[in-house]
């Protein structure tokens, strides 16, 4: 049970803070756990859960393992089927957030045949690999942060002070003549500081000591006003590398080993300090190091989700060049298999990256896939269709759900929006019977009979006077009645 809150007039001395928990990766978790991670946003579909958990899971597991044997465990890929809109993508984004390992998404009907104008199969793994580098890369940056920002702020504080020149010491052309001659040249002579290792310095006068103290001072009192932030809107004159053309970066060398261009810019003191905070993470952190493991944790914990598979499965046999079907089948299957690909980082190898693909196949079945594909994806589980019930745990249960998404809109207007149990239940109906009368698109369908149930709320929400709105199944019905039973309406609107 929490603790109550308690005042000031109790002066009890404050607690220390507690460390910031870190969050373990997603193949640390156990099996149980990583269905429970996915429970908060995935309502149903348990066989699926479990099969992408254990999956993951044997990705730990395998690097638990002897080394004589380690190679040898290959993953098991697993292939997910079943109708729109159930989860299958839903599952992938939700792994993406939760793995610590490099994990991509991609859609198998935009690649096209090796030869052919279009993404070959392999930029998959260069693509991996750049997830992996920004991965590493960031975790490595939050490690030095606090550096970096120390750093950025002396460099700040140069900008804003900068340090006045050295005057030069030129010695008199003539001594003066007479008695005290002798004496004034003496005093006119610079004098040095031999320090105890040999090296020889000017030794400081009474006015530089003063001069050097007064500029600690302000030096001070600036950086007193950068921690406050009253000096923001400053504006300072900085030095930035050139950016690069996005289009040109596919098969150049990464941009540590290209010549830098740089230029003056004029900026806000805000501004400046994220450019200087960025170049002093690139100093302090080795880019080395971040791409030997960013192809290590690719290698051996990489994860690809091909979605949209079903989409270059077909029927074999056809005439002519199939460059985006079959074609990309026989282009997959050794990437999938094991092999060795060329990235801009180094060459990495396949054989224990895990692929888990999915598809509806509502024009083809899993066996229009080449055999060979088939047998790369040892596990196949089927998604089931979501009914009313489900639609209700939909709207209610996840911590994204559309009930809570459209309430957190309503507010940004200063409004309350609820929905009744029986409200929900009565949407549930509706989306269901939309599903069974046109195109079954699952959860989709949610979308569109919350969008048309709440337009005019949404429209006309800045002006209304009453500021609380709350929908039950009477007043679901009213709004979406007419809309249901009228077949050309039901068609173009839900």
């Amino acid at each position: 049970m929490a603790e109550p809150t308690r005042t000031p007039e109790d002066k009890l001395p404050a607690a220390p803070a507690a460390p910031e928990e870190t969050l373990p990766w997603l193949e640390e978790l156990p099996p149980r756990k990583i269905v429970a991670e996915l429970d908060r946003y995935i309502v149903g579909q348990e066989v699926a859960k479990k099969a992408v958990a254990i999956a993951v899971r044997n990705r730990w597991r395998r690097s638990q393992a002897p080394e004589d044997i380690r190679d040898e465990i290959l993953p098991n890929n697993i292939i997910m089927i079943g109708p729109t809109g159930v989860g299958k993508t839903e599952i992938a984004r939700r792994l993406a957030r939760l793995a610590g390992a490099p994990f991509l998404k991609v859609e198998a009907s935009k690649f096209t045949e090796v030869g052919y104008v279009g993404r070959d199969v392999e930029s998959m793994v260069r693509e991996l690999v750049d997830v992996a580098i920004n991965m590493v890369r960031t975790e490595r940056e939050d490690d030095v942060y606090p550096q970096a920002e120390t750093r950025a702020e002396e460099r700040l504080l140069d900008l804003l002070l900068p340090a006045t020149p050295a005057p030069a010491t030129a010695a008199p052309p003539h001594p003066p003549q007479g008695a005290g001659s002798a004496e004034q040249g003496a005093a006119a002579r610079p004098l040095f500081v031999v320090s105890s290792k040999g090296d020889v310095t000017p030794a400081a006068s009474e006015a530089d000591v003063e001069a050097q103290e007064r500029r600690r001072r302000t030096r001070e009192k600036l950086r007193q006003q950068l921690k406050e932030g009253k000096l923001e809107e400053r504006e300072v004159e900085v030095e930035v590398q050139q950016q690069g053309f996005p289009g040109l970066e596919m098969m150049q060398p990464p941009q540590e080993m290209l010549p830098k261009k740089k230029k003056r810019r004029t900026v806000h003191l805000h501004e400046a300090r994220r450019i200087l905070i960025d170049e002093e993470l690139k100093k302090l952190v080795d880019m080395d190091d971040v791409v030997n493991e960013s192809l290590d944790r690719v290698e051996n914990h990489g994860v690809i989700f091909i979605d949209e598979i079903d989409k270059i499965a077909g029927e074999r046999g056809t005439v002519g060049p199939d460059v985006s079907r079959e074609g990309v089948q026989r282009d997959l299957l050794p990437i999938v298999e094991g092999s060795t690909v060329q990235t801009r980082y180094g060459f990495v190898r396949t054989d224990h990256i895990l692929f888990i693909a999915a598809g509806a196949f509502h024009a083809t079945k899993p066996s229009d896939l080449i055999p060979e594909l088939q047998g790369r994806f040892p596990i196949r589980v089927e998604l089931q269709p979501l009914t009313e019930a489900d639609f209700v745990r939909i709207m209610t249960e996840p911590e994204n759900a559309l009930t809570k998404q459209y309430a957190a809109l309503c507010a940004a207007e200063g409004a309350t929006l609820e929905f009744t149990h029986d409200g929900i239940k009565e949407i549930a109906r509706i989306a269901a019977k939309a599903n069974e009368r046109m195109e079954n698109i699952g959860a989709r369908r949610l979308h569109t009979v919350m969008t048309t149930l709440l337009e005019d709320v949404l429209f006309d929400l800045p002006e209304l006077a009453e500021k609380r709105i709350n929908f039950d199944a009477d007043k679901v019905r009213a709004r979406l009645g007419k809309i249901v039973d009228d077949e050309d309406l039901r068609r173009y609107i839900l």
